[in-house]
């Protein structure tokens, strides 16, 4: 990884931390235990568009059949990344519900279907994505969802 790639990803970290643990918790409520998944694709050239297709048009809508939530997705504006890169938060109720939820996503038979369809022009990505889960901490501001 360069220092570069490596200075952008602790960037968009700590965004997305900030960002999604804020929008974890709702007013008026105790912290919850939710448990945030950082994910970054990264794709091969020319299949970007793809990809946000395949997110825009099925891939939110199994997330949350599979009882992952939605919360925010980037695309870098660094040169270097903007078009090959997405990055997201999604949240679980706890890892071992993620877990679960990842096992019964990749078993889902729409979402092989979906996959092969979005595809037939090449793989998508270029490597496997990476990820990070991350819990909320204390010091985290709270905001309206």
């Amino acid at each position: 990884m360069t220092r570069r790639h490596l200075a952008f990803t602790l960037a968009a970290l700590t965004a997305s931390v900030s960002t999604a643990f804020a929008l974890g918790v709702q007013v008026g409520q105790q912290r919850d235990s939710r448990v945030y998944e950082l994910r970054t694709y990264t794709t091969n050239p020319g299949r970007l568009p793809a990809l946000k297709k395949r997110f825009a048009d099925h891939t939110l809508k199994l997330f949350e059949r599979h009882g992952m939530r939605n919360e925010m997705y980037w695309t870098p504006t660094d040169s270097a990344l903007r078009d090959n890169t997405l990055i997201y938060v999604i949240s679980h109720e706890s890892r071992d519900a993620a877990d679960r939820s990842w096992k019964a996503f990749s078993a889902d038979t729409m979402w092989q279907r979906v996959r092969a369809a979005s595809e037939v022009d090449g793989t998508i990505l270029a490597k496997p994505p990476e990820r990070v889960f991350m819990q909320l901490t204390e010091f985290s501001p709270k905001s309206p969802r």
